[in-house]
């Protein structure tokens, strides 16, 4: 899930930014100090939505920066589990498939792809079985998240499953829509037959 934060923060600003507004140069170390920044608790922020208010800046002896205690807000994207989302499927392996979700990507792991035995080909594609249904890199899929480790903080993994109604390729679910739709129809003209 997307969510815009409000942070508090001191920010350090060194003396080659003391040319710049003060604004200025307390956005620019916010970026840079917390573009692409990954944690558990805040998530992985995406970009930095603005400057809110700046207090006063302190000038610490020994260091020549100025500090300045500031509110901003930051663009993150937390992942929760039994999220649904989508993405589009950025590599296939033998052993699953990536989808990439914007600011990660998530692993669907082979027997999470389809309610089907699934064998991969060397094209990077994985074909069900029975069905036939196949799944190749550049398909928009919906998933939800069922595992979510922070583990390695550099590298969080999302695992995500595409076996539950509702989920899978798009043109998979539209047509189960389809059939789901054709074998009520045939049901519901019974139940108004006998009123």
């Amino acid at each position: 899930m997307y969510y815009e934060e409000k942070i508090k923060d001191h920010i350090r600003v060194p003396p080659d930014h003391f040319n710049l507004p003060v604004e200025e140069a307390i956005l620019r170390r916010i970026k840079k100090d917390y573009e692409g920044y990954i944690s558990k608790d805040l998530g992985i922020v995406i970009d930095v939505g603005g400057v809110e208010q700046i207090n006063e800046g302190v000038i610490i002896p020994g260091d020549g920066a100025a500090y300045y205690e500031a509110v901003f807000t930051l663009m993150v994207f937390k992942p929760e589990q039994q999220e649904v989302v989508v993405g589009k499927i950025k590599d296939i392996t033998d052993f699953g498939a990536f989808l990439q979700l914007g600011a990660i990507d998530g692993m669907i792991h082979v027997s999470q792809t389809m309610d089907d035995f699934v064998s991969f080909s060397k094209d990077k594609t994985l074909v069900g079985k029975e069905s036939k249904r196949s799944l190749r890199v550049g398909d928009k899929c919906r998933a939800r998240i069922i595992a979510i480790s922070y583990k390695d903080i550099n590298n969080p993994k999302i695992g995500l499953t595409m076996r539950q109604p509702g989920l899978g390729k798009l043109e998979w679910i539209e047509e189960d829509l389809q059939k789901e739709s054709t074998v009520s129809a045939p049901a519901k003209k019974v139940k108004e037959a006998k009123k």
